[in-house]
């Protein structure tokens, strides 16, 4: 598809989000069972769910527009899990691994963050308000994850992680 029009640019963003977040439906699972800490297992089961509802509201947005989901790959979010995935296969003590988990999710969050964002703002100007709700609806989630990661992080995670190395 030519990108001339803001409506086909609007269509791009949408697909970039779509396969994001179905990669993340592949990665999030990995990322769990490598986690050690409970709290981190619980907020990556959490971030799964609502990644399943992120990719059926994107498929109720393409439905309206009589688009297909397909069809593009998001390069950045395979870049984003791959470093993921380097952490996770690292020689990296468990709970240092947790802190290198939560940095690797965050990256993500903000990610997704800036596309849904982008997303809301492309809708709101072509008239798409439900879409532009919608959109924001899936923001509003994508930062209350990343509150939780930071939480987390500040809380504990990152506690733990300097005390192996006692300093």
């Amino acid at each position: 598809m030519k990108l001339d029009s803001l409506h086909k640019l609007y269509v791009h963003e949408l697909k970039d989000l779509y396969s994001a977040e179905t990669q993340l439906l592949d990665a999030i699972p990995k990322m769990r069972d490598a986690a050690t800490a409970d709290e981190l297992k619980d907020a990556f089961s959490a971030h799964l769910e609502e990644t399943r509802t992120h990719v059926t509201r994107l498929e109720g947005i393409f439905k309206s527009l009589d688009f297909e989901p397909g069809g593009h790959k998001c390069a950045a979010m395979e870049g984003l899990i791959k470093e993921g995935e380097s952490i996770i296969s690292s020689d990296i003590e468990p709970r240092v691994l947790d802190a290198g988990l939560v940095a690797a999710a965050q990256r993500v969050e903000h990610y997704e963050m800036a596309g849904y964002g982008t997303a809301r703002s492309y809708a709101e100007k072509l008239g798409h308000r439900d879409a532009a709700d919608t959109l924001q609806q899936t923001l509003n989630e994508e930062g209350l994850a990343n509150q939780t990661l930071t939480r987390l992080a500040e809380r504990k995670i990152n506690f733990m992680a300097m005390d192996l190395s006692g300093k």
